[in-house]
């Protein structure tokens, strides 16, 4: 299967020679050989065609769904491209932007950052999930999407981020705030980052001691494996 990263951000400038770039977070998770696999940076330009790929995996980004940026709008029409016609997963960034680009609404949230190992409740179940009731992951976003788009399922989610995953009405599209490409070692370098600037000390403490419990992120990533079988066939 041809998957497409389309790569929307990149990590901390600090971290980066550590924990290399999103794309290859991603082909680390999933596996090197699993795929063969394009890299677009979509802030340069999308795909040439949708059917440049059979699935598109959307990254995380310091950027917001909502902002006026003219990437962001080529983005979104390729998504509205896409949709129906290859597969779509999103992570973070990528979840935010597809609710949007779907009729779904984007803010920055009122309960302010989410960091460190987050836990969804699994409210829905498809034929590609297993049975577990709860995942967990790490975490890193303010801006939440605050309305589904019509038709969408909501997969998992918890009461701090009541939609964080999301099946939509295409049957091949779907998304997910947390980030099962971080591993606990770089959630824990972003903290330090942050801490005493964009969180505070509290917030930083509290998150870097949620990671004493295991996360999800082999799990999850099989549940990709299956989801993308699926919306490839």
């Amino acid at each position: 299967m041809k998957l497409g990263i389309l790569q929307t951000g990149a990590p901390p400038r600090a971290l980066r020679a550590e924990f290399g770039d999103y794309p290859g977070m991603f082909r680390r998770l999933l596996g090197e050989g699993a795929y063969d696999y394009s890299t677009f940076d979509v802030r340069d330009g999308m795909p040439a065609s949708v059917e440049a790929c059979d699935a598109y995996l959307i990254t995380g980004s310091p950027a917001a769904a909502y902002d006026h940026q003219p990437w962001i709008a080529e983005l979104a029409d390729f998504l509205r491209a896409a949709s129906g016609r290859a597969g779509l997963v999103g992570i973070c960034f990528g979840h935010q932007i597809m609710a949007e680009t779907f009729g779904g609404r984007v803010e920055k949230s009122p309960k302010g950052w989410g960091i460190g190992l987050h836990h969804y409740a699994v409210r829905d179940r498809l034929a590609w999930m297993d049975e577990g009731a709860a995942l967990a992951a790490t975490a890193s976003h303010q801006d939440q999407v605050v309305r589904a788009p019509a038709g969408a399922r909501v997969l998992a989610g918890s009461d701090f981020t009541p939609f964080g995953m999301l099946a939509y009405a295409d049957g091949r599209s779907v998304s997910l705030q947390l980030h099962p490409e971080f591993d606990q070692a770089f959630g824990e370098a972003l903290i330090e980052i942050g801490r005493g600037t964009t969180y505070t000390e509290d917030e930083a403490q509290r998150a870097l001691a949620s990671y004493a419990q295991p996360d999800d992120r082999t799990r999850i990533a099989g549940w990709m494996h299956a989801f993308l079988a699926k919306s490839a066939g």
